[in-house]
């Protein structure tokens, strides 16, 4: 990516001295096929790709699907090994350029890889060099097709990537959620000089416009009047730098504000305007603070100039002078909303800095076309936003210099949105965000280190034979207690934190040392014992008059979605009491007042079901046509609760779509699980019909396959269950058909919270927006008037 031309003279004698952690920085490298480079003023970016080996847990079926009540297990579980892809990405200092190179060399084997990919300005002055450590030829890319095809690829795959800065807010990084078509934008490159690019398509894109007062000017002046070389400590004495100092504000000209101009009194009116008339010396600090204001409000301007002139409301910023520092983004952010008047918004990219090199990775990997497939970032393997900057993170940045790493996984399939979304642009799947929540964010992070001892042992129990297990749990305990006490500190590292970015990435650790799938004994154990019991279930419930069974079915669900062992309330009863089963879990939910239920209401609400709410599905008149149906846990929960709903649906005629995890998580249930629990079951004289299940998690990353049939199949009702899907996700989503959202509150102090008590019910029935009503027709003369008009 374009960075500043000039390299710092402290820079120009390559550093040797640090050790380079092989686990931690370039990991996997005797995996590598392919690299690329981005070698600007300051920093190098590397990126390769290589192919990582890692367990997976699958199941398959045993042959004994006739004997209802066998002793004998479903199924078995196997861990077998897979090979996934991995991009990563290294940022580092020039200084330690040639160190890298020659761990990279120690470290690289069977490698096919001819020829290394190459942009930024640097490139040619280290090409001899990369030639000669690496034996690889350096094959140099345009740099401004780089940045592009690395913006292109950074907001289709990483969600919450682009971010506003607002200083003293509750929180100051505000994460947006990606649009599902990502053009037109404006991007603002700001590296010695300004470019501002638009960017229209994938391969279509035009700079129109540019400056050649950028982080150059910024540099080069800021060095002639403090004396001060480094480009961070230039930005470090801005931060502590009062401009008011220097510049003439309007109030120092009137006395006040302008009113008839709409100028306010504290608006700067002449940058440095001061120093020509006082007598007296100005602080370094004061001074780069004045020069930062200077710079980024003339680059504020002429980015609104151009998103006016061209109608574009999505405008990013990136490069060197942004390079994640608070103070720049607020400089720059407080002159878009100036100059627009709060039109435009100015947005910023967690990994900006990466773009050039995954750009010029991309180039080197056209014959894979890495576009076809989805990815998602490692928050395992990832350094987050500003895990570098002295300020946050110091105590990172002794430890291993001034590297940040991000790495991404190619998804096992294409993910895209759910086409029952009603607005798919304004969808946001998480219901309550806990970078701007600090007293939640502090609860849910302590539950989460609160858990680690219970989610160890059991990572532990599901590898009995392999006696190293335990070593590694160990690490697995260390490296997601790093990753929470980094989130303490920096809770915008990853995105937006919720309670699902922090189950993810406990996921990601747990994958990072071989643990697939740690609750997979328990759920097979709950499965087999649910299973004895379905007959007995459905029995019971077909003794019932209708609307009776309706009500039953709906407590069914509920009632199943108790046995969750992510829930410590409910983990502690399972692990303590042996004898706790399906009827006691309904007594758990006995005995409630109800609340009044609106089917529509917006706000989270506690209750009981009414009769009259759990038939409004089952009503008389012409049954759904194909209802898609999110499940919850394994066990209990998809086989006694889940089950005997949805048979009720069949048996009306509805198709069922239901959709699962394709990976584990804690105790949910898998596709693969799934598959086997749902043939066994209509073996078994469960139904006639049978449900169709497929991957999926949040509408709005989803499997491909799932779209395709909820298309096909024109699917008119969505059941979503459970607490994590119904109520930490998608309580607010809007769906263009019929939805119920069921859960059951199993945490306390989020039930207190909610005004609801422990094991409370969120049941929740909307019916989409109806549409606005029709024009009425025109008269004639009206129509006539409206074709022809000029």
């Amino acid at each position: 990516m374009a960075e500043l031309d000039r390299v710092e003279k402290s820079s120009h004698s390559l550093d040797k001295s640090i050790t380079l952690p092989p686990d931690e920085i370039f990991r996997n490298l005797e995996n590598a096929k392919r690299f690329a480079i981005d070698i600007g003023g300051s920093l190098t970016k590397l990126a390769y790709y290589s192919t990582v080996q890692h367990k997976v847990a699958k199941v398959r079926s045993f042959d004994n699907t006739a004997k209802e009540a066998s002793s004998e297990k479903l199924y078995e579980i196997s861990v077998q090994e897979e090979i996934t892809a991995r991009l990563h990405f290294i940022k580092f200092e020039n200084a330690y350029i040639e160190t890298c190179l020659d761990f990279i060399k120690d470290h690289l084997v069977n490698t096919d890889t001819k020829l290394i990919k190459a942009t930024g300005g640097g490139a040619h002055k280290f090409k001899d060099l990369i030639e000669k450590k690496l034996g690889l030829k350096v094959d140099k890319e345009d740099e401004m097709t780089c940045l592009i095809r690395g913006c292109n690829f950074v907001l289709r795959n990483i969600p919450h990537e682009a971010f506003i800065f607002t200083k003293h807010a509750d929180s100051e990084f505000r994460f947006q959620n990606t649009h599902p078509d990502i053009f037109p934008y404006l991007l603002v490159n700001i590296g010695s000089g300004v470019s501002i690019i638009k960017v229209e398509s994938e391969d279509k894109f035009e700079r129109i416009g540019g400056s050649s007062i950028g982080g150059g000017t910024f540099w080069g002046l800021g060095a002639l009047l403090t004396k001060t070389k480094r480009f961070d400590e230039l930005l470090q004495l801005a931060s502590k730098g009062q401009h008011t100092n220097l510049d003439m504000l309007v109030k120092d000209i009137y006395g006040g504000s302008y009113g008839s101009l709409g100028l306010t009194g504290d608006l700067i009116a002449s940058s440095f305007g001061k120093s020509a008339t006082t007598d007296k010396e100005f602080s370094k600090e004061d001074i780069a603070k004045s020069l930062l204001h200077m710079i980024s409000n003339d680059i504020g301007q002429l980015a609104c100039l151009y998103a006016r002139l061209h109608s574009l409301t999505r405008v990013y910023f990136g490069g060197f002078f942004i390079r994640g520092h608070p103070v720049t983004m607020h400089t720059i952010t407080y002159s878009i909303n100036f100059f627009t008047k709060g039109e435009v918004q100015a947005l910023f990219l967690r990994h900006e800095g990466y773009l050039g090199a995954i750009g010029a990775f991309l180039k080197g990997a056209e014959e894979d076309n890495p576009n076809q497939y989805s990815w998602g970032e490692n928050y395992a393997g990832s350094s987050g936003l500003m895990s570098a900057s002295p300020d946050i993170n110091p105590m990172q940045r002794a430890r291993s210099g001034t590297f940040d790493m991000l790495e991404m996984d190619r998804l096992e399939r294409k993910l895209v949105n759910l086409p029952l979304l009603e607005d798919p642009s304004s969808y946001v799947p998480d219901t309550v965000d806990l970078t701007v929540d600090p007293l939640a964010r502090e609860y849910w992070l302590f539950c989460f280190e609160d858990a680690l001892d219970g989610v160890v042992k059991r990572a532990v129990a599901s590898q009995p034979d392999l006696p190293e297990a335990v070593e590694r749990a160990e690490k697995f305990r260390q490296k997601y207690r790093h990753k929470l006490q980094t989130l303490r500190q920096q809770p915008f590292a990853y995105g937006s934190l919720t309670v699902r970015s922090l189950l993810d990435t406990r996921e990601h650790c747990l994958n990072e040392f071989n643990f697939p799938d740690p609750y997979s004994k328990i759920k097979q154990r709950e499965n087999d014992a649910a299973l004895r019991c379905y007959q007995k279930a459905v029995a019971a419930l077909d003794a019932l008059g209708w609307e009776e069974k309706q009500f039953a079915l709906v407590r069914g669900v509920l009632a199943g979605n108790v046995f969750d062992w992510g829930a410590k309330a409910v983990s502690d009863v399972l692990e303590t009491d042996r004898d706790f089963g399906f009827e006691e879990a309904k007594q758990k939910l006995e005995g409630r007042k109800p609340p009044l239920l609106k089917t529509q209401n917006q706000n989270m609400s506690f209750s009981t079901p009414h009769h009259c709410c759990c038939c409004c599905l089952f009503q008389s008149g012409p049954p759904h046509k194909c209802a898609v149906f999110f499940v919850d846990n394994s066990g209990m929960d998809i086989i006694l609760g889940v089950m005997p709903f949805v048979r009720e649906l069949l048996l009306r005629g509805t198709e069922v779509v239901l959709a699962s995890n394709s990976s584990p998580a804690l105790n949910d249930v898998t596709n693969g699980e799934l598959q086997i629990l749902t043939e066994t079951i209509a073996l078994g004289g469960g139904s006639s019909a049978r449900p169709v299940c497929v991957r999926a998690s949040v509408p709005r990353r989803l499997d491909k396959e799932l779209t395709i049939v909820v298309r096909e199949r024109r699917a008119d009702l969505v059941v979503i269950e459970g607490m994590g899907r119904a109520v930490h996700t998608n309580y607010f989503a809007r769906l263009s058909c019929e939805s119920l959202k069921m859960a059951v509150i199993k945490n306390p102090w989020l039930a207190e919270r909610l005004g609801g008590k422990l094991f409370s019910v969120v049941f929740k029935y909307e019916l989409p927006t109806p549409p606005p009503p029709a024009a009425p027709p025109m008269k004639e003369e009206e129509e006539e008037e409206a074709v022809f008009s000029p």
